[in-house]
């Protein structure tokens, strides 16, 4: 398998959602006018409280002059990519991170590299610090062979002269990480889909009304969630179901069978760039069920999507896992699934889990028609 580390020198960065009007110019140069800039790489994600950002240097010039509302992480970050294909595709076959979650994910959270991850309609993006750039390429070196882009030429990283080390957790290990971070299941439906970069003009308007001027939902939900994401060309959108009927029917890519997905938020307050193991903790388990996941890391929490029929499974799987933090016994655990089974979606299920430090519950209101996100 190969493994490609992009050229492209990325910041991550936060604008709070009520300041975004001075970035606006920038962004809409960024996102409309391609052939202005030297930005190759752009994702940009609208949720319930922030504008979170991944951008590379070329691209954060059109956003000059910064002023203290746009928040950067103070490392750069490099993308590592593998190549479409080469762990298989087809019916059958799970998608997204799944595919890359015991190559790639689990050698890096035992190696202790932290990760960003951005999932969109072509491929899935691993980003690491620089400082642990060398070490992920080590501890990668049994699972890929592994080609570095520099000045536009792609050339294999050469052997270091050590030993491969297999990085690859034990089952011991592996049945030992635990989900650390509260998870939130809004009810609603959410679309991963693209569009022809040569059509972007046609949708315009629509695009940049959802980006900018879409208002928040009166009661900030976790399902006010959008991400754009124009990379080498490649153009990525993740929106709800009913922000997708707003685009004419036959501007975007949706698969045949109009598949959707449901959104699970991890954390309930933001979650550090120096802190290994996150999405190992949600990936490990769903990739060992062989459930498709796409992943998108923003920066104050992350977000998994998941097959809209499999979320049952989802809910079983995750909840069993984060059990184990709360101290629950295997015997306890079967007792304990009884009773998640009787949670559903858009229900509160806080008491099939028991919280941890620092989750939050919420009551239902039994005055609106949609339901409440599910807690776990």
């Amino acid at each position: 398998m190969e493994l490609y580390v992009l050229e492209h020198r990325l910041q991550v960065g936060s604008i709070p959602r009520d300041n975004i009007a001075p970035f606006t110019h920038g962004l809409v140069k960024l996102i409309l006018l391609r052939d202005k800039t030297k930005c190759k790489f752009l994702s940009l994600t609208r949720t319930k409280d922030e504008y979170s950002i991944i951008i590379d240097q070329e691209g954060l010039k059109e956003l000059q002059p910064l002023s203290d509302q746009l928040s950067l992480v103070n490392s750069v970050w490099y993308a590592q990519n593998v190549s479409a294909g080469a762990l298989g595709t087809g019916p059958g076959k799970a998608s997204g991170i799944t595919k890359i979650a015991k190559a790639l994910i689990l050698p890096l959270a035992e190696a202790q590299v932290p990760v960003f991850v951005m999932s969109t309609y072509q491929t899935d993006f691993i980003l690491v610090q620089e400082k642990d750039l060398d070490t992920s390429i080590e501890c990668l070196r049994s699972h890929f062979k592994i080609f570095r882009e520099v000045e536009g030429e792609t050339m294999e990283v050469p052997n270091s002269g050590g030993p491969r080390g297999d990085t690859t957790p034990t089952r011991a290990e592996r049945n030992s990480r635990v989900i650390s971070h509260p998870l939130v299941a809004p009810p609603t439906r959410f679309s991963v889909t693209s569009l022809d970069p040569d059509t972007l003009p046609k949708v315009a308007t629509i695009l940049l009304d959802i980006l900018f001027y879409a208002d928040s939902t009166p009661d900030g939900s976790e399902a006010d969630f959008f991400s754009f994401s124009i990379i080498d060309g490649d153009i990525s959108l993740v929106m709800d179901t009913e922000t997708l009927t707003r685009f004419p029917s036959n501007a975007l890519f949706t698969s045949a069978t109009g598949e959707c997905w449901k959104m699970i938020k991890i954390g309930a307050v933001p979650l550090g760039f120096d802190e290994c193991g996150i999405v190992a903790q949600v990936s490990e388990p769903l990739a060992e069920a062989d459930i498709s996941m796409y992943y998108i890391s923003t920066y104050r929490y992350d977000h998994t999507l998941v097959p809209e029929e499999e979320m049952d499974s989802v809910i079983k799987v995750l909840t069993s896992r984060k059990a184990r933090i709360n101290g629950a016994t295997e015997g306890k655990e079967e007792e304990e699934d009884k009773t998640q089974s009787s949670c559903t979606e858009g229900m509160d299920c806080s008491e099939a889990s028991a919280p941890v430090e620092g989750e939050t519950t919420m009551e239902h209101d039994p005055s609106t028609s949609e339901p409440a996100p599910a807690y776990y």
